[in-house]
C-alpha cells in the first residue's frame, strides 16, 4: 500500500484527508497472516537496512542532512518500496543511536516494517515498541504524510515525545504533544507538526470539533475555492486530516476502549430535570432489595421487579407529571438504583474538589471531562453532595470502530494482539504480524491460587510480600480498583513493610515511582495504570535476586490485560517472575458463578485455603472467557447503533 503524500488525495491541496465509506470497504481486502515467505521477506528487509547503514556512522552533520533530503525526495517519489524505506530506516537508526545510545535491533526494524505495511505488529512486552515505532513515525513524515502516533495516555505522550523528538530534529522533523490540559491554539500547533503523539481519545474529539466546524461547508471544492481566494483555510481546523496512525498498544485502543461512543455534549441546566431526578433518588431509596429489584453487576444495572413495579406506581402517585409515564418511571428509578447500589466511590469514580470524577476501568486512571448519559451523573451527584453540572446535550459523536479506518494509513502494535486478531480483521480489516522475542524470555510463572475469600486472599499475599521484601526482590502488586489498592496499602502498614501506591489518585506522581519500583526491597501497590506502556529498570543487584516480582491480584476482563500486568517482569531476556492471586469473592467470579457452586468451592479449598492450582485456573480463565463474548457482543452493537445514527443524520444532511 502506497501511503505518500501523493497517493493521500488532498494533502498536497490542502483540503481535509480522510476517507469515506467506499473507500474504506475498496480499500481494505482480506489480508493474509504473516508466513514463511514474508518472513523471509522481513529477513532480506533487515539485510537491506544493514547493507544501507553501512558507513552512515562516518557523515558529518551536513552530509548526513544532505542523505536525509536524498531520502526524502525518494519517499515522495517511490512511496514506502523496500528500496527507500530501507534507506530511511537505516537514516532513523543511526539518528537513535546518535542521540540515544540505542540502535535499533532487527526485531524492532521488522516490527516498523510489518507496520509501514498496514498491518499490527505483535511484539511482547519489553522488546521495545516505542523505538520501533519511531522507525515507522518518522518514515512516514519523510515521505511528507502528517504522521500520528496513538498512545495510551497522557502520561506516556510526554514521555516518549521528550525521548524522542531530538531524533525527530536530527532528521529535520519536528514532532508536538496533544495532552488534555492543551488549548485549541496548542493543540493546532502540535497537528501542525511532521509528527503528533497523541492519546485517542484527545484526537477522536478534536476530529469531532473539526467536524463540528466543518458542517456549514457545503463541500470540500468550497473549501478549496476559499482558500484558493483567501490564501488559506477561512475555518480554524485542528487537525490536516487522517492521512497516517501508529496505534500503539493497539488491541486496548481499538478493542477495551472500543465499547463506549465518544461524545462531545454541551450541559443543559434544567431545575425541573434536576428535581426529577433528585425525586428518582428518594423514590429509590425507598424500596427493598429481592422483593422490589435485583441488581446486575454483569450489566451495571438494577432490574425493578413486578412488585417493584407496584411500589414505584404507589410512590410516584401523588407527584404527578413525568411520574405518570410509567416507562419513563421505571426507566430512572432502575437508573437511581444502580447510582446508589453498583457504581461504587473508589472504583468507579472518584470526588475532587466536589466534582465527580470517572475512573476508567481499563487503564485505571481518572478521565476528567468525561461524565455519564441519560441522568446517572447527576444521580451520582446527588449521592455524593456534589453540585449540579446538568444534563448533557449530545452534539457530536462516533466510535473508534468507525474513526480509525478512515486513516490513509493505518498500522499500530501492541504485546497482546493474538486473542483479538479476528475481530480487528473483521472490524479495522488489519492483519496481525508476530515479531520475534530478541532473546528468550525467562520469565517464570507460578501457579495460580484461588482462595476461599477475599481476607484469605490478602493474607496469602500479606505473607508472600513479606517473604519477597527479605529476601530484596522489587515486587509490584497489580488490584482491582483504588480502593482495593488503599486496603492493601493499610495492611502493609499494619506489618511494617514499606511501600507506595500508585493509582488515580496520585497519578502526577507516575515516573518517579515507576523510575524506583524496581530497586532492592521495593513494594509498589497499583491499579492497572502500571500495566502498558510502563518499563520498570531493575536496580544494581536485583537481577542476581531473581528480578521484578508480579503479583496480580486483579481478575481482569480478558486475559490480554492480565499478560500486559505480568509483562512488567523479566522483560529484554531479564530474569522475573509472576502469580497471580485471587479469590472466589472477587466481583468477576461472584458473579459468574452460582452461591451454590461458590459454595462447593470454598468446601474444596481444604487446609491450604484455596483450590488446586489444575481447579483454580480453570476457574478463574472462564469468566473473563464470557465476559469477552459479552463484551464482544457489546462493541458489535455499538458499532450496529453508530453506523445506522449515521446513516440517519447523512439523511438528514448533517455529519457526525
Amino acid at each position: 500500500m502506497r501511503s505518500t503524500a501523493l497517493a493521500i488525495p488532498g494533502l498536497l491541496s490542502g483540503t481535509y484527508p480522510e476517507r469515506d465509506d467506499a473507500e474504506r470497504a475498496a480499500a481494505f481486502p482480506r489480508l493474509l497472516a504473516l508466513d514463511a515467505l514474508q518472513r523471509r521477506r522481513q529477513q532480506r528487509f533487515v539485510a537491506l537496512v544493514d547493507a544501507r547503514g553501512a558507513g552512515l556512522a562516518a557523515l558529518t552533520g551536513a552530509a548526513f542532512d544532505a542523505r536525509v533530503r536524498e531520502v526524502r525526495a525518494r519517499l515522495a517519489a517511490e512511496g514506502f518500496a523496500d528500496e527507500p524505506a530501507a534507506q530511511s530506516f537505516a537514516l532513523v537508526r543511526e539518528a537513535t543511536r546518535r542521540v540515544l545510545a540505542k540502535p535499533q535491533f532487527h526485531t524492532q526494524l521488522i516490527a516498523g516494517h510489518i507496520m509501514l505495511a498496514g498491518k499490527l505488529a505483535e511484539m511482547h512486552t519489553g522488546e521495545g515498541k516505542t523505538l520501533a515505532a519511531v522507525l515507522t513515525a518518522a518514515t512516514g513524515a519523510l515521505a511528507g504524510v502528517p504522521v500520528h502516533v496513538i498512545t495510551a495516555n497522557d502520561y506516556l505522550v510526554v514521555r516518549d515525545a521528550q525521548m524522542l523528538e531530538p531524533v525527530y530534529r536530527m532528521l529535520g522533523l519536528t514532532a508536538g504533544t496533544v495532552t488534555r490540559p492543551d488549548d485549541q491554539a496548542k493543540r493546532r500547533a502540535a497537528y501542525g507538526c511532521d509528527i503528533t503523539y497523541c492519546t485517542a481519545k484527545e484526537l477522536t474529539f478534536d476530529y469531532l470539533r473539526d467536524r463540528l466546524v466543518r458542517r456549514g461547508m457545503q463541500s470540500e471544492l468550497h473549501e478549496r475555492v476559499r482558500r484558493m481566494e483567501g490564501g488559506k483555510a477561512a475555518l480554524p481546523l485542528l487537525l490536516r486530516g487522517l492521512c497516517m496512525a501508529v496505534v500503539d498498544e493497539a488491541d486496548s485502543i481499538l478493542i477495551d476502549e472500543a465499547r463506549t461512543p465518544l461524545i462531545i455534549s454541551q450541559p443543559r441546566v434544567n431545575p425541573q430535570k434536576q428535581a426529577y431526578v433528585e425525586q428518582a433518588l428518594r423514590l429509590a431509596m425507598q424500596l427493598a432489595p429481592v422483593r422490589d429489584f435485583v441488581v446486575d453487576r454483569e450489566v451495571q444495572a438494577a432490574l425493578i421487579s413486578p412488585q417493584g413495579r407496584n411500589t414505584v406506581a404507589e410512590l410516584a402517585a401523588p407527584l404527578g407529571g413525568l411520574w405518570e409515564d410509567r416507562r419513563h418511571r421505571e426507566e430512572i428509578i432502575a437508573l437511581a438504583l444502580a447510582a446508589h447500589h453498583v457504581y461504587e466511590r473508589d472504583r468507579d469514580y472518584l470526588v475532587r474538589e466536589r466534582k465527580i470524577v470517572m475512573i476508567d476501568q481499563t487503564t485505571g486512571r481518572v478521565a476528567p471531562g468525561r461524565v455519564w448519559s441519560r441522568g446517572l451523573q447527576q444521580l451520582l451527584e446527588i449521592k455524593e453532595g456534589c453540585p449540579p453540572t446538568g444534563e448533557q446535550e449530545t452534539i457530536a459523536q462516533i466510535t473508534y470502530q468507525r474513526f480509525f479506518p478512515r486513516y490513509h494509513h493505518l498500522c499500530g502494535m501492541s504485546g497482546t494482539l493474538a486473542e483479538a486478531q479476528a475481530e480487528l480483521r473483521s472490524v479495522y480489516r488489519l492483519d496481525v504480524a508476530h515479531v520475534p522475542l530478541r532473546r528468550p524470555s525467562r520469565r517464570r510463572r507460578l501457579p495460580t491460587r484461588v482462595y476461599g475469600s477475599r481476607q484469605a486472599k490478602w493474607d496469602a499475599v500479606i505473607t508472600r510480600l513479606r517473604a519477597l521484601h527479605a529476601s530484596g526482590r522489587p515486587v509490584l502488586v497489580g488490584t482491582d480498583s483504588v480502593a482495593d489498592s488503599d486496603h492493601l496499602s493499610v495492611l502493609l502498614a499494619a506489618e511494617r513493610l514499606p511501600h507506595a501506591v500508585l493509582n488515580a489518585r496520585n497519578d502526577g506522581e507516575e515516573a518517579a515511582m515507576v523510575a524506583r519500583a524496581g530497586e532492592i526491597g521495593q513494594i509498589m501497590v497499583t491499579t492497572n495504570m502500571a500495566g502498558r506502556g510502563t518499563d520498570i529498570p531493575l536496580g544494581p543487584g536485583v537481577a542476581e535476586r531473581g528480578g521484578l516480582h508480579v503479583i496480580c491480584c486483579q481478575h481482569n476482563a480478558s486475559p490480554r490485560i492480565d499478560r500486559q500486568l505480568h509483562g512488567r517482569a523479566a522483560r529484554q531476556g531479564d530474569p522475573g517472575s509472576m502469580e497471580t492471586v485471587l479469590s472466589l469473592q472477587d466481583a468477576l467470579l461472584a458473579r459468574t458463578y452460582p452461591q451454590w457452586f461458590i459454595g462447593m468451592l470454598r468446601a474444596m479449598t481444604g487446609h491450604a485455603g484455596c483450590l488446586p492450582a489444575w481447579l483454580g485456573a480453570g476457574v478463574a480463565r472462564l469468566p473473563q472467557w464470557l465476559e469477552e463474548r459479552r463484551q464482544r457482543g457489546e462493541r458489535r452493537m455499538l458499532l450496529d447503533h453508530d453506523q445506522r445514527s449515521e446513516r440517519r443524520l447523512a439523511f438528514a444532511g448533517r455529519g457526525e
